[in-house]
């Protein structure tokens, strides 16, 4: 099977407990709701772009238990393939607890089981070089760290997409380096960005794109995204729409806008397609509920 995208990264459930506010050290809160779905940086990009009418697969790890069957079931309900998914008899499929306030504001802890444990010889090489994109996020630790580098440079033909979140960002450039060098489209959010450059967008942006990658796609969460490849800039205002709950934004985005260059899209409508997608997904509580369909771009 052709795959037009094959995303790698961690699977997790996410507990998500809303609370009136976030609590600092020393200070108490209270939850007021509780929602448990599965997520996964990646893996909610992967599910983002199978909602569009995209083949997509996947590579990761889970466990035999509750929450792997969990993360399982619900790709292929929402058909995206699962072959490249190694599943352990062994430890527990990991887990994000997340604290979300009343402005959609929130905290993040990551128990990752299983997927640190992800090495290099359980990936399918085959599955990977069946896709026009392969998409990286982060994981914990340094097996699949190790994993994901070894895969840049095992297939050809095919090009990388790379969403460093803060895990990868705060490795710093120097450990970067060979996804920045290999990778077509690489997606940090400012803050990101900021620790990998010590710049601002504009400037950061050059930075990551003299290190190799042909287009960089900075989320800038309220005011919307900056889309460059050198040569053109965008600076792309996203729809207005009432914020419930961020979780999974940034992974909305990335499955638009690699929707966009998938479907060939010039680099303007490719942001627009990244904002529009995160729109959505946050007016519902959790990174997936909200994730439109094909036919919702229409109302782009």
């Amino acid at each position: 099977m052709k795959f037009d995208c094959v995303c790698f990264g961690a699977l997790n459930v996410d507990k998500l407990y809303r609370v009136n506010r976030i609590a600092r050290e020393d200070e108490h809160s209270f939850i007021t709701d509780f929602v448990e779905a599965p997520g996964g940086s990646a893996a909610n990009t992967a599910v983002g772009l199978a909602r569009l009418g995209l083949r997509v697969g996947y590579i990761g790890k889970v466990s035999e238990d509750d929450e792997g069957k969990l993360l399982l079931d619900d790709f292929k309900k929402e058909k995206v393939d699962t072959r490249g998914v190694a599943v352990s008899k062994k430890g527990i499929s990991g887990v994000v607890f997340g604290f979300i306030d009343k402005e959609g504001n929130r905290a993040l802890y990551v128990a990752p089981g299983v997927n640190d444990s992800l090495t290099f010889g359980e990936i399918n090489l085959e599955y990977a070089r069946n896709a026009r994109f392969l998409h990286f996020t982060s994981f914990v630790g340094e097996k699949p760290f190790t994993a994901q580098k070894q895969l840049l440079n095992a297939v050809s033909n095919v090009k990388f997409s790379f969403d460093p979140g803060e895990l990868y960002a705060r490795r710093g450039l120097a450990a970067l380096r060979p996804f920045l060098k290999r990778c077509y489209v690489v997606s940090p959010n400012r803050n990101e960005l900021k620790l990998l450059t010590r710049k601002g967008y504009e400037e950061g942006s050059k930075i990551l794109l003299k290190e190799g990658a042909n287009i960089i796609a900075v989320k800038l969460g309220r005011r919307g995204c900056y889309v460059t490849d050198g040569e053109e800039r965008h600076l792309i205002v996203p729809p207005d729409v009432e914020r419930v709950d961020t979780t999974g934004a940034g992974d909305a985005f990335c499955a638009g806008f690699l929707y966009g260059l998938i479907k060939g899209k010039d680099l303007y409508e490719c942001g627009r397609l990244g904002n529009f997608v995160a729109s959505r997904c946050i007016t519902q509580i959790g990174a997936r509920k909200g994730l439109p369909t094909v036919a919702d771009l229409q109302g782009m």
